[in-house]
Protein backbone atom coordinates (compact mmCIF):
# COMPACT_ATOMS: atom_id res chain seq x y z
CA UNK A 1 0.00 0.00 0.00
CA UNK A 2 2.87 2.39 0.74
CA UNK A 3 4.22 1.93 -2.78
CA UNK A 4 0.79 2.72 -4.27
CA UNK A 5 0.52 5.89 -2.14
CA UNK A 6 4.04 6.98 -3.04
CA UNK A 7 3.58 6.52 -6.78
CA UNK A 8 0.20 8.20 -6.91
CA UNK A 9 1.10 11.20 -4.77
CA UNK A 10 4.32 11.66 -6.75
CA UNK A 11 2.39 11.67 -10.03
CA UNK A 12 -0.29 14.11 -8.90
CA UNK A 13 2.35 16.39 -7.39
CA UNK A 14 3.58 17.02 -10.94
CA UNK A 15 0.30 18.76 -11.83
CA UNK A 16 -0.34 20.50 -8.50
CA UNK A 17 0.27 24.01 -9.84
CA UNK A 18 -2.21 25.50 -7.39
CA UNK A 19 -0.87 23.52 -4.45
CA UNK A 20 -2.26 20.36 -2.90
CA UNK A 21 -5.79 21.77 -2.82
CA UNK A 22 -5.77 22.05 -6.60
CA UNK A 23 -5.46 18.27 -7.00
CA UNK A 24 -8.04 17.28 -4.38
CA UNK A 25 -10.39 15.93 -7.08
CA UNK A 26 -7.69 13.52 -8.20
CA UNK A 27 -6.95 12.53 -4.60
CA UNK A 28 -10.67 11.91 -4.13
CA UNK A 29 -10.89 9.82 -7.28
CA UNK A 30 -7.90 7.75 -6.19
CA UNK A 31 -8.62 7.33 -2.46
CA UNK A 32 -12.43 7.27 -2.37
CA UNK A 33 -13.79 6.26 -5.76
CA UNK A 34 -11.17 3.87 -7.17
CA UNK A 35 -9.52 2.13 -4.21
CA UNK A 36 -12.17 2.80 -1.52
CA UNK A 37 -9.45 3.47 1.04
CA UNK A 38 -11.30 6.41 2.63
CA UNK A 39 -15.01 7.14 2.81
CA UNK A 40 -16.47 10.28 1.27
CA UNK A 41 -17.30 11.55 4.76
CA UNK A 42 -13.73 10.97 6.03
CA UNK A 43 -12.23 12.59 2.93
CA UNK A 44 -14.23 15.79 3.43
CA UNK A 45 -13.78 15.80 7.22
CA UNK A 46 -10.00 15.45 6.88
CA UNK A 47 -9.94 18.22 4.29
CA UNK A 48 -11.92 20.51 6.61
CA UNK A 49 -9.56 19.70 9.47
CA UNK A 50 -6.49 20.42 7.32
CA UNK A 51 -7.97 23.74 6.19
CA UNK A 52 -8.77 24.76 9.77
CA UNK A 53 -5.36 23.76 11.15
CA UNK A 54 -2.48 26.22 10.93
CA UNK A 55 0.15 25.41 8.36
CA UNK A 56 0.36 24.73 4.65
CA UNK A 57 -2.50 23.14 2.71
CA UNK A 58 -0.25 20.25 1.70
CA UNK A 59 -0.66 18.78 5.18
CA UNK A 60 -3.84 17.21 3.82
CA UNK A 61 -1.63 14.68 2.01
CA UNK A 62 -0.14 13.52 5.32
CA UNK A 63 -3.61 13.25 6.83
CA UNK A 64 -4.86 11.09 3.97
CA UNK A 65 -1.70 8.97 4.11
CA UNK A 66 -2.13 8.53 7.86
CA UNK A 67 -5.78 7.54 7.44
CA UNK A 68 -4.78 4.87 4.90
CA UNK A 69 -1.54 3.46 6.36
CA UNK A 70 -0.75 5.09 9.69
CA UNK A 71 2.41 7.06 10.40
CA UNK A 72 4.39 5.41 7.60
CA UNK A 73 1.59 6.30 5.17
CA UNK A 74 1.75 9.94 6.28
CA UNK A 75 5.53 10.14 5.86
CA UNK A 76 5.60 8.35 2.50
CA UNK A 77 2.72 10.42 1.11
CA UNK A 78 4.32 13.73 2.13
CA UNK A 79 7.75 12.79 0.81
CA UNK A 80 6.24 11.65 -2.49
CA UNK A 81 4.17 14.81 -2.83
CA UNK A 82 6.80 17.33 -1.76
CA UNK A 83 10.29 15.90 -2.26
CA UNK A 84 10.71 15.42 -6.01
CA UNK A 85 8.58 18.41 -6.97
CA UNK A 86 10.52 20.67 -4.61
CA UNK A 87 13.69 19.74 -6.46
CA UNK A 88 11.93 20.26 -9.79
CA UNK A 89 10.68 23.69 -8.65
CA UNK A 90 14.21 24.73 -7.70
CA UNK A 91 15.52 23.66 -11.10
CA UNK A 92 12.70 25.36 -13.00
CA UNK A 93 13.09 28.58 -11.02
CA UNK A 94 16.83 28.60 -11.62
CA UNK A 95 16.27 28.03 -15.34
CA UNK A 96 13.44 30.58 -15.36
CA UNK A 97 15.59 33.33 -13.90
CA UNK A 98 18.03 32.98 -16.78
CA UNK A 99 15.24 33.17 -19.35
CA UNK A 100 12.73 35.47 -17.65
CA UNK A 101 12.67 38.02 -20.46
CA UNK A 102 11.96 35.59 -23.27
CA UNK A 103 8.57 35.34 -24.95
CA UNK A 104 8.20 31.59 -24.33
CA UNK A 105 8.85 32.03 -20.60
CA UNK A 106 6.20 34.74 -20.31
CA UNK A 107 3.77 32.58 -22.30
CA UNK A 108 4.26 29.57 -20.03
CA UNK A 109 3.77 31.67 -16.91
CA UNK A 110 0.54 33.17 -18.31
CA UNK A 111 -0.69 29.71 -19.35
CA UNK A 112 -0.27 28.29 -15.85
CA UNK A 113 -2.71 30.79 -14.29
CA UNK A 114 -5.88 29.46 -15.98
CA UNK A 115 -4.72 25.91 -15.36
CA UNK A 116 -4.43 26.65 -11.65
CA UNK A 117 -7.81 28.39 -11.54
CA UNK A 118 -9.41 25.42 -13.30
CA UNK A 119 -7.91 22.95 -10.85
CA UNK A 120 -9.07 25.00 -7.87
CA UNK A 121 -12.59 25.34 -9.32
CA UNK A 122 -12.69 21.57 -9.85
CA UNK A 123 -11.76 21.15 -6.19
CA UNK A 124 -14.63 23.39 -5.07
CA UNK A 125 -17.03 21.46 -7.29
CA UNK A 126 -15.83 18.07 -5.99
CA UNK A 127 -16.10 19.14 -2.34
CA UNK A 128 -19.58 20.59 -2.94
CA UNK A 129 -20.78 17.40 -4.58
CA UNK A 130 -19.28 15.38 -1.72
CA UNK A 131 -21.11 17.54 0.82
CA UNK A 132 -24.35 17.02 -1.09
CA UNK A 133 -23.78 13.24 -1.02
CA UNK A 134 -23.27 13.37 2.75
CA UNK A 135 -26.89 14.26 3.28
CA UNK A 136 -27.10 17.98 2.68
CA UNK A 137 -30.15 19.06 0.73
CA UNK A 138 -29.64 18.47 -3.00
CA UNK A 139 -27.55 21.00 -4.85
CA UNK A 140 -27.39 23.55 -2.04
CA UNK A 141 -23.64 23.07 -1.38
CA UNK A 142 -22.90 23.52 -5.07
CA UNK A 143 -25.08 26.63 -5.23
CA UNK A 144 -23.36 28.12 -2.17
CA UNK A 145 -19.97 27.39 -3.71
CA UNK A 146 -21.03 29.06 -6.96
CA UNK A 147 -22.24 32.14 -5.07
CA UNK A 148 -18.96 32.35 -3.12
CA UNK A 149 -16.92 32.03 -6.33
CA UNK A 150 -19.07 34.67 -8.02
CA UNK A 151 -18.68 37.10 -5.12
CA UNK A 152 -14.93 36.47 -4.90
CA UNK A 153 -14.47 37.07 -8.62
CA UNK A 154 -16.72 40.12 -8.93
CA UNK A 155 -15.58 42.01 -5.83
CA UNK A 156 -12.32 42.65 -4.11
CA UNK A 157 -13.41 40.64 -1.08
CA UNK A 158 -10.89 38.52 0.76
CA UNK A 159 -11.55 34.76 0.81
CA UNK A 160 -11.13 35.01 4.59
CA UNK A 161 -14.11 37.36 4.70
CA UNK A 162 -16.18 34.85 2.72
CA UNK A 163 -15.17 32.08 5.10
CA UNK A 164 -16.10 34.27 8.09
CA UNK A 165 -19.49 35.07 6.51
CA UNK A 166 -20.06 31.34 5.91
CA UNK A 167 -19.16 30.57 9.53
CA UNK A 168 -21.57 33.17 10.89
CA UNK A 169 -24.39 32.01 8.59
CA UNK A 170 -23.69 28.38 9.49
CA UNK A 171 -23.61 29.09 13.23
CA UNK A 172 -26.91 30.95 12.90
CA UNK A 173 -28.39 27.89 11.17
CA UNK A 174 -29.08 29.78 7.97
CA UNK A 175 -26.97 27.50 5.79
Amino acid sequence: MLYVLAVHFFLISLIAFGGASAVLPEMHRFLVENLHLISDRDFIALNALAQAAPGPNVQIVAMYGFQVAGLSGAVVSMLAMCGPTSMLAILVESFGKRHSGTAWHKLIRRALAPLTVGLVLATGYMLSIGAARMGDSGTRPLALTAVAVGVAMSRRLSPIALIAIGCVLGAAGLI
